[in-house]
């Protein structure tokens, strides 16, 4: 099977002030086009660093694909690298420059105009094929060695993906003779990744050694997904999905959703059968179970808006919280977080809501209410169902695992009877 690894390069991915989004975004694109990722490999901006992982990269696969390292100031050293590394002197390619000029004279307009600095980013190695940026001026360079082929990329990922989605893919499905690969995915909710192994441990022992199953938990949840690959296309999904009706039977009582999205997106997908709008009033999250459902384009047809009352007197003024109650019981109450549904109902006027109100730390926990205590009520008109839960992690997941549980309290509420 044709193998590919992919090298970011810059000293931010290695101290952490920049999060390396770009490799798994390649990964997805290169499985879904029949090639494997083998490896990922991120260095610094050091000279040794890159060349060692160009060598030992080229060991292990058939692609190397590379990203970052290509702008127009001194710590950016990937193109003169490549450039000696595959033998090349540096050349101005006319279409690059014409892009660059364009961009700087017609789209950016900068008050200083453009600089010789800015027009180096059209030199490339005359050793490379070029791949033209349309989304930016950094052009991408295409090199082969050794029957090995070599992609360098811009790290801004607007950029990256542009290159990768038109001209990449294409060229390295069009060179390598690529499987089908394919896969199946559901999403459970409520068991843990061990029980879930003992729930289908007859099932995992009995499969075929060319399929693969894997568990992906994450706040709460746990994927299952089911991988294969080979040429007999037909084949191989006639027997997947046999296999993944059987497996959605065995975790019926937990199951969320056959497919692989995230909890937010079964949601919205319910809410836009029914017809139905929602709301969020939240305390404990501050808008983040909203940020959750509005990430999905079109949300604006089934979510009308939120109410983030943080305070007893937010609580009062904007969602009609009793002041007695919120004195005598307490913010993070049942009997709060019901009222609070109750006003968002009330003034956002949707057909369901999600109201949470707890105590996500480090501090202001009590003997009685501990860090991680959380209330969550969520239901329409006729009916609101309450639901209290413990966590006991850090702020940053106890407010992800609260949002992931009032959003499957509401699934749970659309599709009672």
């Amino acid at each position: 099977m044709t193998q590919a690894s992919i090298i970011t390069i810059g000293d931010e991915l290695l101290i952490g002030q920049v999060i390396d989004t770009n490799s798994a975004w390649i990964a997805q694109q290169l499985n879904a086009a029949g090639i494997r990722v083998c490896r990922r490999v991120a260095v610094g901006d050091v000279w040794e660093e890159i060349w060692n992982a160009l060598d030992e990269e080229s060991k292990h696969a058939d692609i190397i694909l590379i990203t970052g390292g290509l702008g127009p100031t001194a710590d950016d050293i990937t193109k003169p690298l490549l450039c000696k590394y595959f033998n090349g002197k540096l050349v101005v390619d006319e279409k690059a420059l014409d892009n660059v000029k364009y961009l700087f004279e017609k789209v950016f307009k900068r008050p200083l105009g453009i600089t010789d600095r800015n027009l180096k980013q059209a030199e490339v190695p005359d050793t490379c094929t070029v791949i033209q940026n349309k989304r930016g001026t950094a052009p991408g360079m295409w090199f082969e060695k050794n029957g090995k082929v070599f992609m360098s990329m811009p790290g801004v990922p607007h950029e990256m993906k542009g290159m990768i989605s038109n001209d990449v893919i294409p060229k390295l499905t069009g060179k390598f003779s690529l499987p089908h690969i394919a896969h199946r995915t559901l999403l459970t909710f409520g068991i843990g990744e061990s029980m879930l192994a003992d729930l289908i441990q007859d099932f995992e022992e009995a499969l075929p050694a060319h399929i693969k199953l894997a568990y992906l938990p994450n706040y709460g949840m746990v994927r299952l997904r089911l991988s294969t690959s080979g040429f007999d296309k037909v084949i191989m999904e006639t027997e997947l999905d046999e296999l993944f009706t059987t497996l959605q039977s065995l975790t019926k009582e937990y199951l969320v959703t056959n497919r692989d999205e995230p909890m937010e997106n079964v949601v919205a997908n319910l809410l836009l059968q029914a017809k139905k709008t929602v709301s969020t009033a939240e305390s404990c999250t501050g808008g983040y179970i909203a940020s959750l459902i509005t990430a999905k384009a079109g949300a604006s047809r089934y979510y009308d808006g939120s109410v983030v009352s943080y305070s007893y007197r937010a609580k009062e003024d904007l969602l009609g919280v009793d002041k007695n109650i919120l004195e005598t019981s307490g913010a993070v109450s049942e009997e709060v977080v019901i009222q609070m549904a109750k006003g968002a109902l009330k003034n956002l006027k949707t057909d369901y809501t999600i109201a949470v109100s707890g105590i996500m730390g480090p501090d202001g926990g009590t003997e009685d209410k501990p860090v991680g205590t959380v209330w969550v009520a969520a239901g329409d008109n006729t009916k609101i169902v309450t639901q209290k839960f413990h966590f006991r992690f850090d702020r940053e997941r106890n407010i992800a695992l609260t949002a992931m549980n009032a959003l499957n309290l509401l699934r749970k509420v659309i599709i009672s009877p």
